[in-house]
């Protein structure tokens, strides 16, 4: 994968088996890997992992977002808010606000988008 690359998983893991988040997902050298836990018309819920330097440029999205770190430290920007998280923390993204998610190291979270309450 060259630098700056980003890998998506659209498979859903399988249901009715328990499993380790952290462990559903790798580090890939240079990337962003995301990895789909659930996907519905309602909104879904995906895994990423953030190598070292990494990020997801600044967009806007038009449904609120729930970001939890689940490994590592994390940089999230809402509407040039710099928010530092570290494992354990979350944070909502509300609909329509700019934000940016940034590695200055190693990082797991989850994201979980909610699909309505905005159309």
């Amino acid at each position: 994968m060259s630098k700056g690359e980003q890998k998506m998983d659209s498979d859903e893991v399988e249901k009715s088996k328990a499993l380790i988040i952290v462990e559903i997902i790798e580090y890939l050298s240079n990337a962003v890997v995301s990895k789909t836990i659930i996907k519905k018309s309602t909104g879904n819920i995906s895994v990423l992992s953030f190598d070292t330097g990494e990020m997801l440029t600044e967009k806007i999205s038009p449904f609120d977002t729930f970001a939890q770190i689940i490994e590592g430290n994390a940089e999230v920007i809402i509407d040039g808010k710099l928010n530092l998280l570290e494992t354990g923390q979350s944070i909502i993204i509300p609909a329509h606000s700019p934000n940016s998610i940034k590695a200055n190291e190693r990082f797991k979270m989850i994201l979980t988008v909610i699909k309505s309450g905005y159309e």
